[in-house]
């Protein structure tokens, strides 16, 4: 009887995904940050029993209707909305993610953008390196305080609970938008539910922690940007959608808001010519976080549990439910 076959997507840790090489033939795309071209990934697609994805491999209908062999995907992500879902299921092929591995990871690398971007630590570094320093001055790449300030979080999942726990550290005072409120985060934690608007007005730092639907797409425009205080900073490590870049290009010149970090855009990779790229008071990082060799380890491991789980009959760990 033929081995199962698994395609993975991108290079990864040969050690973390061994359960897989014990009963399957594993193929992987050789490249670490080189995405699998469409094309192969369609073809492999067709004779693969186990897909092992990336956020940015698009599993869709076309793929998924061509996929006859298909039992099992596992997304090396939180976040599974490059996946038709629905589709996937009607097929019954099983779609697992990694959730609560990344948490503390994300949440340390949101406050951390949030530092940089208050504080201009990346912008200062860069002075250094420049040669720019040439004296001490009073005001020289003064940035805002982020302890005894008010946070905003939209969204209160678990990435957004630790980083209320990180803020509380800084004695900030945090507020948190929801579709409902949570009255045991609250009191576990001492944070407030507002409304989006409340929010808005009322908050210092506004980080979105939201996943990417079509309720929240787009949901940061001028209008909300508008609402922000003007030394107001935006902070986003959800999904690049949930913003309009536009308008927040727009927000920034005009003075709107006074900053904003981003490790998430529209479409990604971008280049150093990017609009927001090009501002002084734009933070940007390239979709990192998570990104800690023990967090994406760990990533790794769990999808080679759940493909591992699936082939042989047994239950995932981190299934998709719809």
């Amino acid at each position: 009887m033929a081995k199962p076959y698994i395609f993975v997507t991108r290079k990864c840790s040969t050690q973390q995904l061994q359960p897989l090489y014990e009963i399957a033939d594993v193929e992987m795309w050789p490249e670490e940050e080189v995405p699998c071209p469409r094309d192969v990934l369609l073809e492999k697609a067709k004779t693969a029993t186990g897909l092992l994805t990336m956020l940015s491999d698009k599993i869709d209908e076309e793929l998924l209707s061509k996929s006859d062999n298909l039992q099992v995907i596992a997304n090396l992500a939180v976040g599974y909305d490059n996946i038709d879902i629905q589709y996937a299921k009607s097929k019954g092929i099983t779609v697992c993610n990694t959730p609560d591995i990344l948490t503390d990871s994300t949440a340390d690398l949101t406050f951390g953008l949030l530092l940089a971007t208050a504080r201009r630590i990346t912008e200062a570094a860069e002075y250094v390196k420049d040669n720019q320093w040439k004296s001490w001055g009073p005001l020289l790449l003064a940035g805002y305080d982020v302890h005894h300030k008010t946070i905003g979080i939209v969204g209160m999942g678990k990435i957004g609970q630790a980083v209320a726990k990180r803020a509380l550290g800084f004695d900030m005072n945090v507020l948190y938008h929801n579709r409902n409120p949570n009255e045991k985060v609250e009191q576990q934690l001492g944070v407030q539910y507002a409304t989006f608007e409340e929010l808005l007005t009322k908050s210092d730092y506004v980080v979105c922690l939201t996943p990417l639907t079509p309720q929240t797409r787009n949901l940061f425009d001028f209008e909300a940007f508008e609402r922000m205080k003007n030394t107001a900073i935006f902070i986003n490590v959800s999904r690049g959608a949930v913003v309009k870049e536009d308008d927040l290009y727009k927000a920034l010149t005009q003075n709107e808001i006074a900053g904003c970090g981003l490790d998430v855009f529209v479409n990604e990779p971008i280049s150093a010519t990017h609009p927001l790229v090009s501002l002084r008071n734009v933070v940007a990082l390239p979709h990192i976080g998570s990104a800690s060799y023990e967090t994406r380890h760990a990533m790794m491991r769990l999808c080679a549990e759940n493909i591992y789980a699936v082939l042989q009959g047994k239950k995932p760990r981190t299934e998709v439910k719809l």
